[in-house]
């Protein structure tokens, strides 16, 4: 699909990628990819193999976390706030529009307003191939797990609730 045919959003992650020297390929879809579970039905993969993306708000500093969790897995913010050295605060709508760029339920792991601190599932990495938001609703694109490690820089961690 040619980044001239996607939206906006998904234009800016195509650029990202781009610009970070990776040449994956942002796909939109008919179907909604908004939620794993969705996400996965329109690929047709597993739900663990989609990269979601979890934006908080560190609650001294104000400053992004991004969280890229399985699909499969819920995210224990105590561990997260342990590795992040402070306490995490929920990220309304407009704090994730404000910091990232783009509206929940699309957020990419690159391409942001603000860079964030990233943290990544460690269950991600025993994965071949894994999905990613690309900046809207509907799209999406494909990347191993060691690529979203160079891609975001993001330390790779366990963060799944009951780990």
């Amino acid at each position: 699909m040619s980044g001239l045919q996607l939206k906006d959003s998904a234009r800016r992650v195509q650029a990202a990628i781009q610009d970070a020297g990776f040449a994956f390929q942002v796909r939109e879809f008919p179907a909604s990819t908004r939620t794993s579970e969705e996400a996965a039905a329109a690929i047709g993969c597993d739900v663990a193999q989609i990269a979601k993306s979890l934006i908080f708000r560190a609650a001294d500093t104000g400053r992004p976390v991004l969280v890229m969790a399985s699909g499969a897995n819920r995210v224990d913010e105590k561990a997260v706030a342990g590795l992040l050295g402070e306490k995490l605060a929920r990220a309304d709508a407009d704090f994730v529009r404000a910091r990232t760029g783009f509206a929940i339920g699309g957020v990419p792991p690159v391409g942001h307003r603000e860079a964030p601190v990233v943290f990544i599932d460690a269950d991600l990495m025993a994965l071949d191939e894994i999905w990613a938001a690309a900046g809207t609703p509907n799209a999406v694109f494909r990347l191993t797990p060691t690529d979203l490690v160079a891609l975001t820089g993001g330390a790779v961690a366990a963060v799944k609730k009951g780990s």
